[in-house]
C-alpha cells in the first residue's frame, strides 16, 4: 500500500506563500476531492446567513427558479481558476465573467469580503472536523494566498494581509451580521432543497434529515431552520466518519465511488463550452473565448 502521507509530506516542504497555487490544486484535488467540496457548500449557505447578501439573492430571484444553474455557475468559475491558475487565460475569462456579474448588483465590500473569507476558512473547518486528516499549516496559508490573489482581481478591498486577521474578519462579520431574515429563509431552504436533490428517493429524505448537522447553531437560527432530530445527527455522525475511514484506506476507490455528475445545467460540460457561456444572462457571450476541450480534474469543485 502506498504512502497515504506522502503528498502531505510534499506539501510541507513547500513555501505556502510562493507555491500557494500549487499547493492548493494538489491539497483541494488529491487530498480532499470530496471533503472540499462540502465545506465549499457550506460556504454558499453561510452567506445566505447575511441578510444584505440574502436579499440581493431572493430578489433576484435566481435561487428560487435556477438554483442548480447558480451553483453550476460558481463551481466551473472556482474551477477553472483553481485549475488552470488565475493568471492563466482561462483562469482570467473565468474572473472577467465573475466580475462581470457582481457588477450588475450594488454589492458591499465587506460583503464581498466575507464570501471570499468563507471560500478559505470553511473548506478548513470542514476537512479539520470531517476528513481523513486535518489540514496542516502550508495548505491553510496556500488556500488564504490563493484566495487573497483571486479577491484583488475581483477588485475587493482591504484585503488583511496575514492568515489570522483575516480568520478574524471572518468571525466578526458572523457575529455582527448573522440574523434571521425572511429573505435569508427563503434562499437557506433554496440551498437545502437543491442539495437534497441530488439524491435518489429515498436517500434524498435522508440527506435533507441531516443537512441541519452541517451548520452551527448561529448559521442555522439566521436561516431558521431546527436542529437535526438525534437520529438524523447520530447518522450524519456516523456516515462522515465511515467516508474518512475509507478515504484513508483506498482514496482512489472513493474518488470513483463518490464521484457525482459533473454541471447538471451544462450538458455539455466539461467538453464544448466557452467560459463566456457560464454565468447570468447579463454575463454571458461578452467574450468568445476558445472552447473548453478534456476532462476535468478537480472533482472537488464539480461533485
Amino acid at each position: 500500500m502506498r504512502n497515504r502521507y506522502a503528498t502531505v509530506e510534499y506539501l510541507r516542504s513547500l513555501d505556502p506563500k510562493a507555491d500557494h497555487e500549487k499547493i492548493h490544486r494538489t491539497s483541494s484535488d488529491r487530498e480532499f476531492p470530496w471533503d472540499y467540496g462540502r465545506g465549499l457548500e457550506v460556504a454558499i449557505w453561510r452567506t445566505c446567513c447575511i441578510p444584505s447578501i440574502a436579499e440581493l439573492l431572493d430578489g433576484t430571484g435566481e435561487f428560487a427558479r435556477r438554483a442548480q444553474k447558480r451553483y453550476d455557475d460558481t463551481r466551473i468559475l472556482l474551477g477553472e481558476i483553481v485549475r488552470n491558475g488565475y493568471a492563466s487565460e482561462r483562469g482570467r475569462q473565468a474572473l472577467r465573467q465573475i466580475n462581470l456579474a457582481h457588477r450588475h448588483y450594488s454589492i458591499s465590500n465587506d460583503d464581498m469580503l466575507y464570501v471570499l473569507s468563507t471560500f478559505v476558512f470553511e473548506p478548513i473547518r470542514w476537512i479539520d472536523r470531517w476528513a481523513w486528516r486535518r489540514t496542516v499549516e502550508t495548505e491553510r496559508l496556500s488556500a488564504f494566498y490563493f484566495y487573497r490573489e483571486v479577491g484583488a482581481r475581483m477588485n475587493i478591498q482591504d484585503l488583511p494581509s496575514e492568515y489570522t486577521e483575516f480568520e478574524r474578519f471572518n468571525m466578526e462579520y458572523e457575529r455582527a451580521n448573522f440574523r434571521l431574515n425572511p429573505s435569508s429563509v427563503r434562499v437557506g431552504a433554496a440551498v437545502m432543497k437543491l442539495y437534497s436533490s441530488w439524491y435518489p428517493h429515498p436517500v434524498s429524505d435522508l440527506v435533507a434529515a441531516t443537512l441541519p448537522c452541517r451548520l452551527d447553531p448561529a448559521a442555522r437560527q439566521a436561516l431558521g431552520i431546527p436542529r437535526a432530530s438525534f437520529p438524523a445527527r447520530a447518522l450524519h455522525r456516523i456516515g462522515l466518519h465511515a467516508h474518512a475511514r475509507a478515504e484513508r484506506a483506498a482514496p482512489a476507490l472513493m474518488a470513483r465511488l463518490m464521484t457525482r455528475p459533473t454541471a447538471r445545467t451544462y450538458p455539455g460540460y466539461p467538453r464544448g463550452y466557452r467560459i463566456s457561456d457560464i454565468g447570468p444572462e447579463h454575463a454571458r457571450g461578452t467574450h468568445q473565448g476558445p472552447l473548453a476541450l478534456g476532462h476535468t480534474s478537480a472533482e472537488n469543485l464539480e461533485s
